[in-house]
């Protein structure tokens, strides 16, 4: 969905930087973007913070996990009946940009939920002080990953926009043609 909305967006004339990890389904990407690929959460971290003070409206897509393994092993573990896993969380990007940003920014955050997907989203919304949120239901078909279609709600503060299930380039148009009308105001 973020190559989607990085694409669709450098369409429409936009300068475009997209931050990404690795991708199991490589799309196409514009020539035009700016790309920063990482591979673990804090090299996220890190990128965003460095880029975020050029933008003016910024997409967190999609989140790095929650929890990274406390230790990281520099060699190869071998063989044994058991190996203790001690998790610490990562640090969360979408909500130090929501302390960061300034007036003239525009945040929209993505929301992968399970269940209660509005009243979650609102939550995540308030809390890491996004502009809009766009919520997706996660575990099922056309779920959003590794699916070329997609469904999604956007919220602002006191609307609700439904997008059915469509192919991710028209539903990048969709949310970025609603989140222009927005951020033009």
């Amino acid at each position: 969905m973020g190559y989607a909305i990085a694409n669709e967006a450098s369409g429409l004339g936009a300068r475009v930087t997209l931050i990404s990890g690795p991708i199991s389904l490589i799309p196409m990407l514009d020539q035009k973007i700016k790309l920063i690929p990482v591979t673990t959460a804090n090299q996220m971290y890190r990128a965003v913070m460095k880029e975020y003070h050029q933008a003016r409206l910024i997409f967190m897509v999609a989140a790095v996990s929650d929890w990274r393994p406390a230790r990281i092993s520099h060699r190869k573990l071998k063989i044994k009946k058991r190996w203790p896993l001690s998790l610490v969380p990562t640090r969360d990007i979408l909500e130090a940009l929501g302390r960061k940003k300034r007036k003239n920014q525009f945040l929209v955050g993505f929301a992968a939920e399970t269940e209660k997907l509005i009243p979650n989203a609102r939550a995540k919304m308030k809390k890491k002080n996004c502009d809009l949120m766009v919520v997706n239901k996660v575990g099922g078909p056309h779920s959003g990953f590794e699916d070329e279609k997609n469904s999604a709600i956007l919220l602002s503060r006191n609307s609700t926009t439904p997008f059915p299930l469509t192919p991710k380039k028209r539903l990048a148009r969709q949310i970025l043609q609603a989140v222009s009308k927005r951020f033009s105001k």
